[in-house]
């Protein structure tokens, strides 16, 4: 019985299918990226490296927010509003993982069926694999696919677990952070770290009978922007108030995200922040391989057991213990 070989593009067809905006050539270099096989990785970063080339002129979005701040619903409604405007848009909705299994989640488009229907809309989802940042450890290099293949603007959807999301600014234009009416006591704790990085807060599900407790969250936000200090002096913060179900607010939020890709482009800070985020990247990578390297390095690995015991009864400092690791590294 024969069985039919899966055809494998080599990189020219992937490069020539990404740029003709073949969805399916995109999904499978994004799923070359996200692996970890060495030939793999050779070969997503022989894509990306022609990719590269490709200068769109993209506005990469990032939306936090806490669970159940209707992200899902909201990227669905903006994406559609995006649409209408003539544009492509990618959703890269990164999942939380299974931390036994390392799958995702939610794990389907289930969320935003009518965005997943239109042909100018793709939507990734991608596993988080327990990574901190609230992104995938390769969103970086999936925006930049999504960039070549002609999407004009790249929504990437975080896990919404807090400060680590950060790391998201390093990768985004504009941050969009979601918050639900009454959310105003969690200004205290875990939400400074991300209202300090937001560009803009939408209050988000101010539905009929929320409206007047959104109203009062509103003043309680923009009085604590006014407290925290300026993320880009010639921009000064919104606070939205949006409801993704009714419709209002979504169009107001996408015009406040273009006036600041304006402002940004006009005062030279747009490039600037591209720029590092290419610097911030550069590094990421170098340290991630050096680390895979220094742990896969077989003479670290017959080491490892021996120093961790000795630090475990406490004849040995983790100290001492890590340089002798990078010790045992060093003499390869």
């Amino acid at each position: 019985m024969s069985h039919k070989h899966r055809h494998e593009p080599g990189i020219d067809e992937f490069v020539e299918g990404i740029r003709n905006g073949d969805r399916h050539l995109l999904s499978r270099a994004i799923t070359l990226v996200e692996s970890s096989r060495p030939e793999h990785e050779r070969m997503a970063h022989a894509i990306l490296d022609r990719c590269l080339g490709d200068k769109r002129a993209s506005i990469r979005v990032g939306v936090t927010g806490a669970p159940g701040a209707g992200k899902s619903t909201f990227i669905e409604a903006l994406g559609l509003e995006i649409i209408r405007e003539g544009r492509c848009v990618a959703v890269l909705a990164i999942d939380p993982s299974s931390s036994r299994s390392k799958g995702s989640i939610l794990g389907d488009k289930s969320r935003m069926e009518q965005l997943a229907a239109r042909r100018e809309a793709f939507i990734r989802p991608t596993p988080s694999s327990g990574y901190l940042g609230g992104t995938s450890p390769r969103t970086h290099e999936t925006i930049l696919l999504c960039e070549a293949a002609g999407y004009d603007v790249i929504i990437v959807e975080t896990v919404g677990v807090g400060q680590s999301e950060i790391v998201v600014n390093s990768m985004v234009d504009f941050i969009l952070l979601l918050m639900l009416p009454g959310s105003g006591d969690e200004l205290q704790g875990i939400k400074r770290g991300i209202m300090e990085i937001a560009d803009t807060i939408a209050i988000n599900k101010a539905d009929a009978e929320r409206r007047n407790l959104a109203a009062f969250s509103k003043v309680e936000f923009e009085t604590a922007l006014r407290l925290m200090p300026e993320k880009h002096p010639e921009w000064e913060r919104k606070v939205l108030l949006t409801s993704a179900l009714e419709g209002t607010g979504v169009s107001e939020a996408w015009q406040n995200i273009e006036e600041f890709a304006a402002t940004m482009k006009q005062n030279g800070e747009w490039n600037k922040q591209r720029r590092e985020q290419l610097r911030h990247l550069l590094y990421t990578i170098a340290e991630e391989r050096l680390k895979r390297e220094f742990y896969n390095a077989p003479q670290v690995k017959a080491a490892k057991e021996q120093v961790e015991q000795r630090v475990l009864t406490g004849k040995l400092s983790p100290f001492t213990g890590a340089l002798e690791l990078l010790e045992a590294f060093r003499k390869k």
